[in-house]
């Protein structure tokens, strides 16, 4: 039996491994095309669901008490009322803005910080200020911490704490953390003028 060769048919199967190829192209594309899609949306996500960056500035002040300086290192907790915190191991690594040389938490000293952490859901109110009791000399008196923070499209927000204790272990109360928790206070007030 003879086998014609045809055009017609090698036409055919041309133009059919010529579509299959377009088509092996296009869907490559199309994946391509659907991961950057998606990629770029999960970046937007991740983007968009970090919170904003806000600027707190803390100033603390030391009492004028003989012996009211502190060698040690200072940290804070600062709280808002849903019990969001930030939290700051060592204030002067992390915003001191004194000039340099300044000697930190000395007798009658007003100490200023100011550095960027995550935005707390509403104002802060509570505060746990800690020693870590290194140097040598450990015991410290403080007066007040005053904070103030701000962000972008965040009203300025301002809080006092007004301590009037040593945190030391050899003062009264004999304790290196203390705790000024406000919150309570702070939504009485709002609940007043609330209904006002």
């Amino acid at each position: 039996m003879k086998i014609q060769y045809s055009s017609t048919l090698d036409r055919e199967l041309g133009n059919q491994k010529s579509r299959t190829k377009t088509m092996a192209y296009t869907a490559g594309a199309a994946i391509f095309l659907s991961a950057i899609y998606l990629f770029s949306q999960a970046a937007g996500r991740l983007v968009s669901s970090s919170p904003p960056t806000c600027t707190y500035s803390i100033y603390i002040r030391t009492g004028g008490i003989i012996k009211g300086g502190t060698d040690s290192n200072i940290g804070v907790q600062l709280f808002d009322s849903s019990n969001n915190s930030i939290t700051v191991s060592n204030l002067v690594p992390w915003g001191g803005l004194m000039p340099e040389g300044h000697d930190y938490y000395e007798q009658g000293s007003l100490d200023i910080f100011s550095g960027l952490e995550y935005c707390l859901a509403t104002p802060i109110c509570k505060l746990i200020i800690s020693s870590d009791g290194s140097g040598p000399h450990h015991g410290w008196y403080v007066n007040y911490l005053e904070i103030t923070s701000t962000g972008p499209h965040i009203p300025c927000t301002q809080h006092l704490f007004t301590l009037e204790q040593w945190l030391a272990r050899d003062a009264y109360p004999y304790e290196l953390t203390a705790v000024r928790d406000d919150c309570k206070y702070v939504s009485d007030i709002k609940l007043t003028h609330g209904t006002a």
